[in-house]
């Protein structure tokens, strides 16, 4: 699943969708966590447009009905992904799906690699920042749900980040869900964005799995959650060196 992302966007970064061109705010957001429950910045389509907004990462349902609950669920399950089989079959994620598609900006994002070395009855996780080839700044599937607490009258968006099935880089590094964000490329990011698209339409964008062969996967240090050296500054190693 994609529970830590990464978004650096230098000055004059610019997001290029549905035929129109947006200047980006310088963004240093190396590396952020999900379960701090922090905004992120996602992009919300209307006809022939688009909107890039900061939202609450963490799907919220509008029966939700002050911050307290929103705690209390987290104990039972967390929205920070929705799995791509389940958005039309879920009461929380349907009505989004269908009426509040989003995408979520990323420049990279980190996931687990599970090995358990021989005569080793413990497994070592080791983790990976992965990224796209050429490509600075990309696109995740997100879906949003606005909501309100109503007790204090606060009005935020919420989202969750779609998933779908590993490709065969992914397989290689989540190699135990065998899960990764769902990436789109301009094209189907656009098309993400339009109003009113069909069922189908929803599942075959929400279900694509970007091209293993675009991609490029680097081993990094454990510590790099806790660390106080700036992630920039981490000696990436390849995947294919270690595999």
């Amino acid at each position: 699943m994609c529970y830590f992302n990464s978004l650096v966007a230098p000055n004059g970064a610019s997001i290029n969708l549905k035929g129109n061109t947006q200047k980006l705010a310088p963004t240093h957001i190396p590396l952020q966590s999900g379960f701090s429950y922090s905004n992120w910045p996602i992009i919300k389509g209307s006809t022939g447009d688009f909107t890039i907004e900061n939202a609450h990462w963490e799907l919220i349902a509008p029966w939700v009905k002050n911050t307290k609950e929103v705690q209390a669920g987290r104990e039972k399950f967390n929205t920070l992904n929705a799995t791509c089989e389940r958005l039309l079959e879920s009461k929380l994620f349907k009505p989004a799906a269908l009426e509040h598609r989003c995408l979520v900006l990323s420049s990279g994002f980190f996931e687990w690699r599970h090995y358990k070395p021989a005569g080793s009855s413990k497994e070592i996780a080791y983790p990976y920042y992965i990224t796209l080839k050429d490509q600075p700044l990309f696109y995740m599937a997100g879906i949003y749900q606005p909501w309100t607490d109503k007790e204090t009258g606060e009005a935020m968006d919420t989202f969750s980040i779609v998933t779908t099935k590993a490709n065969t880089m992914m397989e290689q590094i989540h190699n135990k869900k065998k899960r990764m964000p769902t990436i789109l490329n301009e094209a189907q990011a656009s098309e993400w964005l339009e109003p009113n698209l069909s069922e189908p339409k929803i599942m075959e964008l929400a279900s694509s799995a970007y091209d293993a062969s675009s991609m490029s996967a680097y081993t990094i240090d454990k510590s790099f959650r806790t660390s106080s050296t700036p992630m920039e500054q981490y000696e990436f190693q390849e995947l294919a060196a270690l595999i």
